[in-house]
């Protein structure tokens, strides 16, 4: 079982990320992420678009169980975080997580 939080630190310091639904909706939209991790708390009609775009995309939605507050800790960043967006994963394994 993948720590998803320890993933996350590794991922934040090596891979490339952006952080918001504005990016996350653009990278999605032009095919440029490997994976969008949404919080529990997102607000629900921008959770849908962004599932909608990845859906037709065909790119990876996790949804992290924790709110944005915890994901923003889980990053090691100060301030909450709705969306994720996973550009490069860097050294972490946490694409593992959308693998059956």
């Amino acid at each position: 079982m993948i720590d998803i939080n320890k993933q996350l630190k590794i991922l934040v310091k090596t891979g490339k990320v952006d952080f918001g639904v504005k990016q996350a909706i653009k990278a999605v939209k032009m095919g440029k992420t490997k994976m969008v991790i949404i919080a529990s708390n997102c607000p629900e009609n921008l959770k849908q678009e962004i599932l909608y775009c990845a859906k037709t995309s065909s790119i990876p939605v996790y949804a992290y169980k924790g709110g944005s507050l915890d994901l923003g800790a889980a990053c090691d960043k100060p301030f909450p975080i709705s969306v994720l967006t996973i550009i490069e994963p860097g050294d972490s394994e946490i694409l593992k997580l959308i693998e059956g």
